[in-house]
């Protein structure tokens, strides 16, 4: 649903960077995906995002992304924007997934800041524009300094800006003022940090890019709705009950995929919670403490 005063959203309005499901040797195991696909699109989620940090991306090879985005993409349709994660650090790589992810039909692409090797803002550019000029479309780029280890610069937004194919940016650089350059450069800006979702509505996000979505996506739809309706003090009431199970799924160093992976098998949606290595699955402990957060936000019955 679109709301008269809610910015515009391309990608949909809540959206979750989804967990890749393997089997317990560490495979992919398509039909465990495609089940936690649904479960995100039957639970408040109007977009999904594959392949990306949540979902072990810097683990899986190009065959199993492909793999991924297939089954991803079987099961729910078209009752959700697809959007593929092709970032890497290794242009040549990034333009193989993203040459694939168009081909197999993703409705848009995640393009990430190239990690480890931290490029200028020049190398970065270029990166970005050799892939929007090798497909065909539409892109959101990805500006998490946490992990790729260099911000982009206001001046790279700018230089940005009149690239058609470049519609939104995943911001995930902890400052939610920041949507406000970004809304008056053109861009459609979604919330990469769950923490500061209802602030960067505030400050004009359309939406948000979710960890969290995995087990609480009617409690954000709702909030989001909630703000954009105009009634503050519901949004308000909603980013509260969730600070329990926000704490749980994102405040331990063992954080995001792990953590959601034993969120959806306390769920059900998964039977296991296998990662790849280097991450390690939740111990019993851990797991514990997880379920203590969301009984806290009633995100279980």
């Amino acid at each position: 649903m679109t709301l008269p005063s809610a910015p515009v959203a391309p990608f949909g309005r809540v959206l979750t960077a989804m967990a890749t499901a393997f089997t317990v040797d560490g495979e992919i195991d398509e039909e465990a995906t495609a089940r936690i696909a649904r479960h995100l699109v039957d639970h408040g989620h109007d977009g999904l995002v594959v392949s990306g940090t949540t979902g072990e991306a810097a683990t899986t090879t190009t065959v199993e992304d492909g793999r991924i985005l297939r089954a991803v993409k079987d099961a729910v349709g078209d009752r959700a924007k697809i959007i593929a994660g092709v970032g890497t650090n290794d242009t040549r790589h990034t333009l193989e997934l993203a040459r694939q992810a168009v081909k197999q039909g993703a409705d848009g692409l995640l393009l990430v800041t190239p990690y480890y090797n931290k490029p200028s803002q020049g190398g970065i550019l270029q990166h970005f524009r050799y892939v929007v000029d090798a497909v065909d479309a539409p892109v959101m780029l990805y500006d998490i300094p946490s992990r790729a280890g260099t911000k982009l610069a206001p001046s790279t937004f700018e230089a940005m800006a009149d690239w058609p194919s470049v519609v939104a940016v995943k911001d995930a650089a902890g400052d939610p003022t920041q949507a406000i350059m970004l809304r008056e450069l053109g861009y459609a800006v979604y919330s990469g940090d769950d923490s500061l979702t209802l602030g960067f509505l505030a400050y004009g996000a359309c939406g948000v890019v979710s960890v969290l979505g995995h087990v609480a996506g009617d409690e954000i739809r709702a909030m989001i709705e909630a703000f954009f309706s105009g009634d503050v003090e519901t949004a308000r009431a909603i980013n509260a009950r969730l600070q329990p199970a926000l704490r749980a799924v994102m405040g331990v160093p063992n954080y995001g995929a792990t953590t959601v992976k034993g969120a959806l098998q306390l769920l059900a949606v998964l039977q296991n919670r296998t990662v790849r290595s280097p991450l390690l699955a939740l111990d019993d402990g851990e797991y514990e403490a997880l379920r203590t957060g969301l009984l806290a936000s009633e995100l279980l019955r």
